[in-house]
């Protein structure tokens, strides 16, 4: 049978392949024996480049998917009876399935408001504060997103103001770093300069979005709270036998700068989407693109026909608002097709 390949789509930065240093280093990797479970000289090459790529002594863990890199690292912050505090839109609270709250055995999420996909500080203080008594979910983690679920970033001053309210109120700081790398290549700062010179706690980095196949790091700069997290990632599946499949593209990725380079290009390409889109009279962009993310408002019936004519994109943030992500692989001519059958649709009647 023959596999028809469908056309780049704008659905999700989920939808490339695999990126050609990836796949280098992981054919590579596929040569000969290596001891299994992480064990092996890729996962150690993997580790120590994320040292470098931070700056500092970090445990690494690798694990197949998002999902369980943010739950399990939030399970590892939490007792049974404790909460986390997240912005509405957050993937831990909107798109996973009450992951966090399985692999922590309870531990509560507690939304918050805030403009364009951040927390709103003033309110998560609110939350903390409005009750101390037995009865209420003890209030242990702040978990933010960079980049933000509507495509915005928290500025390295942005992350020691977050920093700041955590410290004084003693949480600990989560960074569900989906698309982290767009964000280090869109703010143009050392990456330490959005971890732990900011802060922050864990941070859960993206590589599948990335470019690689599969796989994300969970990445400890406060080391003390790693404690028996291989224990954690290992009871909830998450331990791979052939690990260097997990870690090997990590390396080559991060070796030459490869990872930052493409989050850059997927930064441009939105950029150039966004202008094109913000050209059409009948469009409105809803939050700002900051990263690789567009987000827009299109009115229904140009939804319908640009689903007819064979578009996959999201539209769950909002009534009409439609998310169109680019990726490592996006070029100016899917840039181009899209935009033109958009212009296309609005002027239809």
């Amino acid at each position: 049978m023959t596999i028809k390949p469908i056309r780049n789509q704008f659905a999700s930065d989920n939808y490339a392949g695999i990126c050609p240093e990836a796949w280098q280093v992981l054919q590579q990797a596929d040569s000969g024996y290596a001891t299994s479970y992480g064990d092996d000289p890729w996962t150690a090459k993997a580790c120590d480049a994320l040292r470098d790529f931070f700056d500092t002594d970090c445990e690494v863990f690798f694990v197949f998917n998002g999902t369980a890199a943010n739950s399990l690292a939030l399970a590892s912050l939490c007792q049974s009876y404790h909460s986390v505090i997240c912005h509405e839109t957050a993937h831990v609270e909107t798109d996973e399935c009450g992951a966090s709250e399985f692999f922590s055995n309870g531990t509560k999420l507690l939304t918050v408001g805030g403009a364009d996909g951040k927390v709103d500080l003033a309110e998560v203080e609110h939350t903390v504060k409005k009750r101390s008594d037995i009865h209420y979910p003890k209030p242990r983690v702040l978990s933010i997103t960079q980049t933000t679920e509507l495509g915005t970033l928290y500025t390295p001053d942005e992350l020691v103001a977050v920093h700041g309210l955590t410290k004084r109120l003693k949480l600990k700081l989560h960074v569900d770093g989906a698309r982290f790398a767009n964000a280090v290549a869109a703010l143009k700062v050392h990456p330490k300069e959005l971890t732990w010179r900011a802060g922050v706690d864990v941070l859960t980095f993206g590589g599948t979005k990335c470019g690689m196949p599969m796989g994300e790091a969970v990445v400890f700069f406060d080391k003390t709270l790693a404690g028996e997290f291989d224990y954690r990632c290992k009871q909830a599946g998450q331990l791979a036998s052939k690990m260097r499949y997990l870690s090997a593209p990590w390396f080559g990725l991060l070796r030459e700068g490869a990872m930052l380079r493409h989050a850059g290009h997927a930064n441009a390409c939105a950029g150039k989407l966004a202008a094109e889109l913000a050209a059409i009279p009948q469009i409105r962009l809803v939050h700002p693109t900051e990263a690789n993310a567009v987000f827009v408002q299109l009115p229904e019936r140009c939804i319908d026909k640009l689903r007819a004519r064979g578009w996959v994109f999201y539209t769950f943030i909002g009534s009409g608002h439609c998310r169109f992500m680019c990726s490592w692989a996006t070029t100016d001519a899917d840039i181009a097709a899209l935009a033109s059958d958009i212009r296309d649709t609005t002027q239809e009647h």
